[in-house]
């Protein structure tokens, strides 16, 4: 058994999610999920008197999924699936009307784009003190910034599920994208033993465009609506 599927089996007891999960077993214990009263082929195991089920097979069988990043592991379903049969079953009839989007941000998405912005802001703040106090700037001193936001906007993406999460992804994107460049280009500057004044950010383009993004995306968040005004381009 590989590493992810011993890590996907041993975190999985019954999903807290979803209440209306249960398990049924017959007399030679062999168990099978049941989801809102559907059966499913997702495999359950007992130890020590504890149930678990494989989350890989959850996944599939609520039409959610699984993403491995680093030590975290992100489990995701559409946002209004009702979880209430297998994916086996979810085929929808070709008469049947398509069901209306959702005009907001899905928790997981609001959840995972605050962790993103809070991120980035840490990234900008140690760009910006390096510059006010003197501190020798290098790739080597921003680089755990810069880990910990692309892991948070692979979870972001994997977290995506309504239009509004779309939309707003794509500017999240955006603003990871520009800070990219932002530190890149004094990073550079540095190594090239080129003075960068304590107010150099202040003066920046690009940085004013972090910011104005930075504060249309916390707009966004508070209203729980899109609406983009231009600041993220």
């Amino acid at each position: 058994m590989n590493r992810k599927k011993s890590i996907t089996w041993l975190l999985a007891a019954l999903f807290l999610v979803e209440p209306e999960i249960v398990l049924s077993q017959n007399a030679n214990q062999n168990r099978t999920l049941i989801i809102n009263g559907q059966s499913t082929q997702v495999p359950v195991v007992q130890v020590n008197g504890r149930s678990y089920v494989d989350l890989e097979g959850l996944a599939g069988a609520v039409n959610g999924s699984l993403s491995f990043a680093g030590t975290k592991i992100a489990f995701s379903m559409p946002l209004g699936s009702s979880a209430t049969a297998p994916a086996t079953t979810a085929a929808t009839s070709a008469s049947s009307p398509a069901p209306a989007s959702n005009p907001g941000f899905s928790k997981g998405f609001m959840a995972a784009g605050i962790e993103q912005a809070a991120t980035l802001r840490e990234w900008h703040t140690a760009l910006a003190s390096a510059f006010q106090n003197g501190y020798p700037l290098t790739a080597a001193m921003l680089a755990p910034y810069r880990a910990q936001a692309t892991t948070n906007l692979r979870l972001a993406s994997i977290a995506v599920s309504t239009d509004s999460d779309r939309s707003a992804y794509q500017l999240l994107s955006n603003l990871f994208q520009n800070m990219v460049k932002l530190s890149d280009k004094y990073v550079a500057a540095r190594a090239n033993m080129n003075y960068i004044s304590p107010d150099a950010l202040q003066n920046d383009s690009l940085n004013r465009r972090i910011v104005a993004c930075g504060h249309s995306l916390g707009a966004m968040a508070a209203s729980g609506r899109f609406v983009d005004d231009g600041s993220c381009d």
